[in-house]
């Protein structure tokens, strides 16, 4: 299984009036922390949308577990959870400075034509992705 690393350093402006990262922001490191496992695994998601393809959100679970603040600095690991060929569950694990986990979430994800919003297959449209993400995805023991 392939756990992609990234980096974030948490910004004023995303932090609440309580001095923690806002809630909403854990989703923009999320995003961040899928394109940089696309990167990891050789491919672009710029380069898929410009095929007329994009990957909307069709489910997402986020357990906030400890803050993090400003000044610090969050690990996002990412990897793909499941997939079926059609469908994509990554996993994530955002992580503070000292060790402790700050969140734990999965978001789903299926391609669709943009036009459209018709379901594509990634196994028939993306072979390269198909065994990339079969390669890459959590064992199941």
């Amino acid at each position: 299984m392939l756990i992609s690393k990234k980096e974030v350093e948490v910004r004023y402006a995303e932090t609440d009036q309580m001095g923690v990262v806002y809630h909403a922001n854990y989703l923009v490191w999320m995003e961040l922390g899928r394109t940089q496992l696309i990167k990891d695994l050789g491919f672009s998601y710029a380069a898929m949308e410009s095929d007329g393809i994009i990957s909307p959100v069709i489910d997402l679970q986020v357990s906030y577990k400890k803050p993090l603040r400003y000044g610090e600095t969050a690990l996002v690991k990412t990897w793909v959870e499941q997939y079926d060929g059609l469908r994509v569950i990554y996993g994530y694990e955002i992580v503070r400075p000292d060790g402790e986990v700050s969140v734990n979430a999965t978001s789903s994800h299926v391609c669709v034509k943009k036009d459209s919003f018709r379901p594509i297959s990634i196994r028939k449209h993306y072979p390269e992705w198909h065994k990339a993400y079969e390669d890459a995805k959590k064992k199941v023991e």
